[in-house]
């Protein structure tokens, strides 16, 4: 009968053994993944210079630069000329198809013209995998020669995300199942050999080691009826919440922190875009653009332009 049993707790052992080890090896393969796309993404901004490239060639031009392509945003990128140009709607959708299709990532993406100056668009489409969702309008006409960018927005293919989502999912289960049995192996054992008496004298010393802080820090700014919050990169207004990229983050901290103060504009182009080794001013006017629309939901907060020195962010009582 004791050897039975001794058997029995032998094939207990080996099953607390084996799900501790796919515990840790599913441990070490979620965090380990490595992230296969970082050759896939510079493939594909070599292609979106392709893009830029070729329209420079239909607009008959041959010698002029397509500037480094920008990304504007977590799956957002922007493409820029060295002089003007024109193109013919039909065939920017058919450039961007034929040179995407090669790109194993594209999936949907919309692609939208603005015009430098006060980066309004000048024309867009989106295009879907499936084709009958494509919505692209306005073709066979010719635009007029202008300074244009190009943005290219793609829809997200977190792949890689879902599947290390779904291995620390199963962590929990792996370790009930672990937990059940090795206090089933677990030998019974007295509980004054486990339980010293001198624990109730123990226990308020130890207490306060655990007990959680209080008034932490949130890194929440109030600006009206406006919340920023820099570290979750959104807007709460009214109950709403609008998302922001990490460019147009930056550029309001700088305004958040300096309320219904002038930030001359060289000072915003160099602390966001000196250490990328450029400076593009027009970048900086399509940002404050955006920023300007977001806030919209709350008329007492505006970005407003001082003209020869800058911005300010304008909060009224």
């Amino acid at each position: 009968m004791r050897l039975s049993r001794n058997v029995f707790y032998g094939k207990r052992k080996y099953l607390a053994g084996l799900i501790l080890f796919l515990f840790i090896s599913v441990v070490c393969l979620a965090f380990g993944m490595e992230d296969r796309d970082g050759f896939d993404i510079a493939r594909r901004e070599v292609l979106l210079r392709r893009i830029g490239h070729e329209l420079l060639l239909q607009s008959g031009d041959s010698t002029s630069r397509v500037l480094p392509v920008k990304k504007i945003g977590e799956n957002e990128y922007q493409i820029r000329f060295e002089k003007e140009l024109t193109f013919k709607t039909d065939s920017l959708v058919n450039t961007t198809q034929h040179l995407l299709a090669q790109d194993r990532l594209a999936g949907d993406y919309v692609v939208n013209v603005l015009n430098c100056s006060d980066a309004s668009v000048a024309y867009g489409y989106a295009i879907s995998q499936n084709r009958k969702d494509d919505i692209v309008a306005c073709r066979g006409r010719k635009q007029p020669t202008a300074c244009y960018m190009i943005n290219i927005q793609f829809k997200p293919r977190n792949v890689n995300t879902a599947k290390r989502g779904y291995l620390l999912g199963s962590l929990p289960f792996l370790a009930f199942l672990f937990f059940m049995l090795f206090t089933s192996v677990k030998p019974r054992t007295a509980i004054s050999e486990v339980l010293p008496a001198t624990l109730p004298e123990a226990l308020p010393e130890t207490l306060p080691e655990v007990l959680p802080e209080n008034n932490q820090h949130t890194g929440m700014i109030a600006l009206g009826a406006v919340l920023f919050e820099a570290k979750h990169r959104r807007l709460i207004i009214n109950g709403t919440t609008i998302d922001l990229t990490s460019t147009e983050t930056r550029v309001f901290s700088i305004f958040a922190l300096s309320p219904n103060e002038t930030i001359e504009r060289s000072r915003l182009q160099k602390e966001i875009w000196e250490d990328e080794g450029v400076i593009v001013g027009r970048s900086l006017d399509m940002f404050i653009s955006k920023l300007r629309k977001k806030l919209e939901l709350d008329p007492n907060v505006n970005i407003v332009v001082i003209r020869g020195k800058g911005y300010r962010l304008e909060i009224s009582v």
